[in-house]
């Protein structure tokens, strides 16, 4: 068996995967994409698991979101991995806030809501970026290349 060295941390952008709105089981075969990437550089254990799902809600929303072809691209620096994932729709997204926290009422009477407020605060939709963030410690963000009609949402891994 030979293993081969990781890719060098040169910066060099390596496309994972291209793929358009017909492919079917688009973040299946993103995730994998990306695992198996992400393995040639020795990512294993949480930070892989946290890059993957980061990368899989990016994959979901441009699918979901915005017009193909899409593309998903790994570059790699000394200090970390950013994923990127290209999309045609050159319009950055505006991420839906949490709603506050209401404040306790002791009185059960009085307090409003019960489940039905518990399930509109805690949707299914509307939190990818959210996630992203909390995966990404922040570190994830939108370039926009106006001139070709693009955007890209990309996120960093930090690098072991």
């Amino acid at each position: 068996m030979t293993l081969t060295p990781p890719p060098a941390a040169d910066g060099t952008t390596r496309v994972l995967w291209r793929w358009t709105s017909r492919t079917p089981d688009v973040p299946a075969r993103a995730r994998i994409a990306l695992i198996c990437a992400l393995d040639q550089f020795g990512c294993g254990g949480e930070v892989l698991d946290d890059a993957v799902l980061a990368a899989s809600e990016l994959v979901a929303n441009a699918l979901e979101h915005a017009p193909g072809p899409y593309e998903m691209r790994l570059r790699c620096t000394a200090a970390e991995l950013i994923c990127e994932v290209e999309d045609r729709d050159p319009r950055i997204p505006v991420v839906p806030a949490f709603p506050a926290a209401a404040p306790f009422e002791p009185d059960p009477e009085k307090r409003g809501g019960g489940v039905d407020a518990l399930l509109k605060v805690l949707g299914e939709r509307g939190r990818g970026l959210h996630i992203v963030h909390q995966l990404t410690f922040g570190a994830w963000g939108f370039t926009v290349r106006r001139r070709e009609g693009v955007k890209v949402a990309w996120m960093a891994i930090p690098r072991a």
